[in-house]
């Protein structure tokens, strides 16, 4: 008895994953859409964080000498500074706009008073990093919009194409 019930549950699995794939697949060009629109949103509320990262360390600015550490990775560099206390203060999230820094050298740098781990390369803002972001955005767009374009534009094809062999076989009986 237990064997028939296991096979009603794979067949009815087999059966909800089946419409699950004819759903995914009818929507396909929309969920395309979705992850170029998704992508624009994630690049615009990081640039904001970024924006509003700048107006707190702005706000409340102190500057430092740092130097770039060892370890550092493409997500985080490292940098150690000392504040006006005599603290030496080494960013968990690292330097917001690191582009150029290599271990071993110095950088002026800005940071928040209140919030010692908020600090950027002096001089540099938000605005440093936008036009790579906007690449980002777009090639999001590229990808996921010319995906979904190419979708849409191969099934009008398809069918177009079962449409016209429709109309000539009806035409075609006697």
């Amino acid at each position: 008895m237990a064997g028939g019930v296991a096979g009603d549950t794979l067949e009815e699995a087999g059966r909800t994953a089946r419409a699950v794939g004819r759903t995914l697949r009818r929507k396909l060009p929309e969920i395309l859409l979705g992850l170029a629109i998704v992508t624009t949103v994630l690049v615009a509320l990081g640039f904001a964080g970024a924006v509003l990262d700048d107006v707190s360390i702005s706000r409340n600015e102190a500057v430092a000498t740092a130097e770039v550490l060892e370890g550092s990775t493409a997500a985080r560099t490292l940098i150690r500074f000392p504040t006006p206390n005599g603290e030496l203060r080494v960013p968990e999230r690292g330097v917001y706009y690191p582009r150029g820094l290599t271990p071993g050298t110095t950088v002026e740098v800005e940071y928040d008073r209140t919030e010692p781990d908020l600090v950027r390369v002096a001089g540099r803002t938000a605005f440093s990093g936008l036009l790579p972001s906007l690449g980002l955005a777009a090639a999001g767009w590229v990808v996921f919009g010319g995906a979904s374009w190419g979708v849409r534009r191969r099934r009008q094809a398809s069918g177009s194409s079962r449409q016209a062999s429709r109309s000539s076989s009806q035409t075609h009986q006697p």
